[in-house]
């Protein structure tokens, strides 16, 4: 059995987060760019601003997610929004994604939050299956609207 290490990651982490966020972004057809994602990263960690869970196996960093905290006024409670998830291909069908998932909703328990929130592409199918399969419950009350403010 495979021995999965899911801690929270430290500015001396960024290197090894920065690696992942970039094929993150590649994932969802983003070009390369490690100088601009550790300029993003680095300012998350700085400023308090998001919450990185890094799972590592044999000492190696093989995925990551990021949680942004937010609150929702009419639970006027705390929530987080689970924006990113991604396990290195090397490292998927391991059960590196759900002990990702797990850590994250005990993370947003011991803080008190009474929501975790994720959106994933309608393509991405294990990604969804995976959520189904670990209680998640796609929504099917309320439409997500966005608002692009780049012109």
């Amino acid at each position: 059995m495979i021995s999965i290490t899911i801690r929270q990651a430290v500015l001396a982490d960024l290197d090894a987060v920065v690696t992942l966020f970039d094929g993150y972004r590649q994932f969802y057809g983003q070009p390369s760019d490690g100088v601009a994602a550790r300029t993003f990263l680095q300012a998350r960690f700085e400023h308090g601003q998001s919450v990185v869970l890094l799972a590592e196996v044999q000492g190696q960093a093989v995925g990551f997610t990021q949680l942004y905290p937010s609150f929702s006024s009419v639970s006027m409670a705390r929530v987080f929004v689970l924006n990113d998830l991604f396990v290195a291909p090397t490292a998927r069908r391991l059960g590196v994604g759900e002990a990702l998932l797990a850590a994250a909703a005990d993370h947003a328990r011991q803080l008190g939050a009474v929501r975790l929130s994720l959106n994933t592409d309608v393509q991405n199918l294990p990604a969804q299956a995976l959520y189904e399969s670990m209680g998640w419950a796609r929504d099917q009350k309320y439409y997500a609207y966005h608002l692009s403010l780049n012109s």
